[in-house]
């Protein structure tokens, strides 16, 4: 049975998104540079003298300047994790399991996502929210047609078009993640950062943020290029039980305008005019009844009812608890074939900057879309 919901306010924050989220705890961070102004055609199609061409050239990003799209309208979303039998009968009948870790992750050999009946679908969507993320390895996701591939992702939610990123000529519901062939700007980003971690959900700047998550490999390097995850229900269960009540009922702003500034300043795609949305700090997955933490670095911006600086120190904390539990968060490295699914509703992630040798990067997300975020009564353990 779904969790009885706390009503949340439906503020008007698209209107005014820009002064909502402005003075707010502001650190958007990419690794690395992407956009038409850097992105080599010759080298991707032909390759270069060390590396080879692009395998996926139907996956070549595009970015085209002059579209703009509508604000995006809420809608009703579909949770098929309901329907599904917990005993995974339609998923996982000759599958070999491994646990990445003891709280958070799972790979997965033996089944074909492309091959899922709609019931083995509805056992995918809560095996991974039950598992945060899981690793499925030896598929064919890659080589479908890409409409084959977003009708599949289609089942779960309404396709998400990304503001900003390049997209496959005709299909800007993908959302490209690409590091070009010979490119090396890792080596000027650590002119001045640290490291590449960016810790995030995707884009929970929106009205309703994705759900069940589908990302899969084009090209990568032998080695490198490692996904890192968090389970944000178990850095929720880390908290003493004074410090969650503290949390619930508290909402933030999360903003879209940095990332959109970014792709600007690099003379790249705004396509949709950028938001900010208001969400509770502590969110309940709509199958589990699991409360988790929903803010991150990237987009999470200010705490509602709260001064700068009060705002800033718990975020801050919160960010900071998120980063280095270690004890609940996953590696997933990749490997041809591979496919990820996540539940983005109660998990974070971040790439990982760590090749400067010129191999290509480049790899394919589908994301639809979930409900709105929203919170249960909090419960003393």
């Amino acid at each position: 049975m779904a969790p009885a919901l706390i009503e949340t306010p439906q503020l008007p924050v698209r209107s005014a998104s820009k002064a909502v989220a402005s003075g707010g705890l502001a650190d958007y961070k990419e690794a690395f540079s992407s956009g038409p102004k850097v992105f080599n055609s010759e080298a991707e199609t032909k390759g270069t003298a060390k590396q080879p061409p692009a395998k996926y050239p139907n996956y070549l990003p595009v970015w085209d300047l002059e579209k703009k799209y509508e604000p995006l309208q809420p809608f009703t979303h579909k949770e098929h994790g309901k329907d599904a039998d917990p005993t995974f009968p339609n998923l996982l009948q000759n599958a070999k399991v491994s646990e990445l870790t003891s709280n958070i992750g799972a790979e997965v050999e033996g089944v074909q996502l492309s091959k899922l009946s709609d019931k083995g679908k509805d056992e995918l969507a809560l095996f991974v929210a039950q598992k945060k993320v899981v690793a499925f390895r030896n598929q064919d996701f890659a080589d479908l047609p890409i409409q084959d591939a977003l009708n599949y992702g289609g089942y779960f939610g309404r396709h998400h078009i990304h503001p900003t990123s390049g997209a496959p000529k005709g299909f800007p519901e993908v959302h490209l993640v690409h590091r070009g062939a010979e490119d090396t700007t890792a080596r000027d980003f650590f002119e001045t950062r640290t490291n590449s971690v960016a810790w995030h959900s995707d884009v929970t700047y929106e009205e309703q943020p994705p759900g069940t998550t589908f990302l899969y490999l084009l090209d990568g390097p032998v080695a490198g290029g490692d996904t890192l995850f968090a389970n944000q229900a178990e850095a929720y269960r880390r908290l003493s039980p004074e410090f969650q009540r503290r949390l619930h009922g508290l909402k933030a702003v999360h903003s879209g305008h940095e990332q959109a500034d970014n792709s600007r300043g690099r003379g790249g795609a705004v396509r949709r005019d950028p938001v900010a949305n208001i969400h509770p700090i502590v969110r309940t997955h709509p199958v589990t009844g699991e409360k988790a933490l929903f803010v991150n670095a990237q987009f999470t911006r200010k705490i509602i009812g709260y001064k700068k600086e009060e705002s800033d120190y718990l975020l801050s904390f919160l960010f900071d608890h998120i980063a280095k539990g270690q004890d609940f968060q996953a590696r997933v490295k990749w490997a041809p074939g591979t496919v990820v699914v996540w539940d983005n509703r109660v998990t974070a992630h971040s790439a990982l900057l760590d090749w400067d040798d010129g191999q290509r990067r480049h790899l394919a997300r589908i994301t639809p879309q979930a409900e709105r975020p929203e919170e249960t009564p909090f419960e003393s353990k």
